[in-house]
C-alpha cells in the first residue's frame, strides 16, 4: 500500500489524505464531498497559492499570466487542454499577476505567460512563452521526475 498524499481541494481548500494508487479514481473531499480533481487548472489568488504551494503533496503547475497579454489568452485553452492530461498527478493553477502582484515580484516573474512548477513547496522548474498542450505535458512531466 502506498503512502497517502495530501491533496488539498480546489473548492474549499480543506487538506484531504488520499493513496497515491486511488489518486486515478476520482477522490472526493472529505469536508466539501465535491472532486478534488476536475481536469481544469484552479484559479488561485496569493492566499490560496500559498495555501496549495505549502499542503499539497502533488507537484503545482503554475501559469502565471495577466488578462491584458495576448500570448496568455492564446494558451489559456491549452493550459486547459493540458490539465485533462496532467490531473491527477499535477495539480495545475493559474495566478493572474494583476490581481497577485507581490507574489509575482517575490517569485521574479519577468514575463507572461510563464510556466513554474513547483515540488514540495519550492520551485523546481520554470519556462516563459506560449506553449502548445503538448509541449506542456512533455515539459511538465519530464521536470516533475
Amino acid at each position: 500500500m502506498s503512502d497517502p498524499l495530501q491533496v488539498v481541494c480546489p473548492h474549499c481548500d480543506a487538506v484531504n489524505r488520499v493513496p497515491a494508487a486511488r489518486l486515478g479514481d476520482r477522490p472526493v473531499c472529505g469536508a466539501c464531498r465535491r472532486p478534488l480533481f476536475e481536469g481544469r487548472p484552479l484559479a488561485l489568488d496569493e492566499a490560496r497559492f500559498r495555501r496549495h504551494l505549502q499542503a499539497s503533496s502533488l507537484p503545482l503547475l503554475v501559469d502565471f499570466w495577466a488578462s491584458w497579454c495576448g500570448p496568455c489568452r492564446a494558451m489559456a485553452p491549452e493550459f486547459e487542454a493540458a490539465a485533462t492530461t496532467l490531473e491527477p498527478m499535477v495539480r495545475l493553477v493559474k495566478v493572474s499577476t494583476e490581481e497577485a502582484p507581490a507574489l509575482a515580484q517575490e517569485l521574479a516573474i519577468r514575463s507572461i505567460p510563464t510556466l513554474a512548477l513547483f515540488r514540495g513547496g519550492r520551485e523546481v522548474a520554470r519556462r516563459a512563452g506560449a506553449m502548445p498542450a503538448k509541449q506542456i505535458v512533455a515539459w511538465a512531466r519530464q521536470s516533475a521526475t
